[in-house]
């Protein structure tokens, strides 16, 4: 399976990350319009908590540990909730979602790296992209890292992982103004 469509957008994320974020000092990355909103920093905090927390699911089904719930045998169910979270991610923010508990950036000022932290989790995302192929090939599924019971296809966790950074990319762009 070609992972292009996936590196390909990382690498278009991650340059507009630093084009539109790079120049920031420490202050405005940490600035927040108000105490709902979480600063550009957090988000690109983020967006590594999340995309981390596949790396353990994709190591368990590496050394054989991985189990799956039984929903995950029920090819309609694993499309069904794919798509399902797929389309709560998507960039229009039409919804607001609260995240889950483990998703939740760090509290509080984050330091200057945060943006060259990003630069680098971005460059391992790819490399574990790249490393799913035989997983991809072979139509796996996973679980959501936060809820067992949310189940799809690798494929589309790596849809949810672009579509999502999309996502905290224009929210992030949305505090601007704001600095």
């Amino acid at each position: 399976m070609n992972t292009d469509k996936w590196t390909i957008k990382i690498d278009e994320i991650t340059k507009d990350f630093q084009e539109t974020f790079g120049m920031l000092t420490i202050d405005q990355l940490n600035r927040k319009p108000n105490e709902q909103t979480w600063s550009i920093a957090q988000n690109i905090d983020h967006l590594i908590v999340i995309n981390e927390s596949y790396k353990p699911v994709i190591a368990s089904i590496r050394q054989g540990t991985y189990q799956l719930p039984f929903i995950a045998r029920i090819r309609f169910m694993v499309n069904f909730l794919g798509k399902m979270v797929l389309g709560a991610v998507t960039p229009d923010r039409r919804k607001k979602m609260k995240t889950f508990p483990i998703w939740e950036p760090t509290k509080g000022q984050l330091k200057l790296d945060i943006l060259d932290r990003f630069v680098k989790h971005q460059i391992e995302l790819k490399a574990m992209i790249i490393g799913c192929k035989d997983l991809l090939e072979n139509g796996a599924v996973i679980s959501s890292p936060a809820n067992k019971n949310i189940v799809y296809k690798l494929e589309t966790a790596f849809d949810i992982i672009v579509t999502h950074e999309t996502r905290h990319l224009e929210q992030a762009k949305e505090i601007l103004p704001f600095l």
